[in-house]
């Protein structure tokens, strides 16, 4: 089973990819596109072009997990965008785009808090 920690790296590739590819398809785009290692440990968050599912590649390991969610009905309205092919987003973040909602509206608090030195 795949459990997303606090601890682990969230990656998400801005634009869509195709959904014929398997996990070699896929470590391939993280490779080459991503820039970044597939057996790293990271999740790898992909969405289709009509923004109606998304699949998620984690090396554990041992070998590959593939996961995918195919909405049934609507789309995923939000997908982080950034200046590159990907973006990282917080464990947190990764629960609510998987329900189909906006991170960056989710009003969650900071995920470390500052304590002072002078308790």
């Amino acid at each position: 089973m795949i459990q997303v920690t606090a601890q682990m790296r969230v990656l998400v590739a801005v634009e869509p990819v195709d959904f014929r590819k398997g996990i070699d398809g896929l470590a391939a785009v993280c490779k080459r596109e991503l820039a970044s290692d597939p057996f790293n440990g990271w999740v790898f968050v992909f969405k289709n072009r009509k923004a109606t599912a998304v699949k998620i590649l984690v090396y554990d390991g041992q070998g590959f997990w593939l996961a995918q969610k195919r909405l049934s009905s609507g789309r995923f309205r939000f997908w982080p965008n950034a200046r590159g092919h990907s973006r990282e987003l917080e464990a947190h973040e990764l629960q609510v785009l998987l329900r189909a909602g906006d991170p960056e509206r989710s009003m969650a608090p900071e995920p470390w808090k500052r304590l002072s030195a002078g308790l």
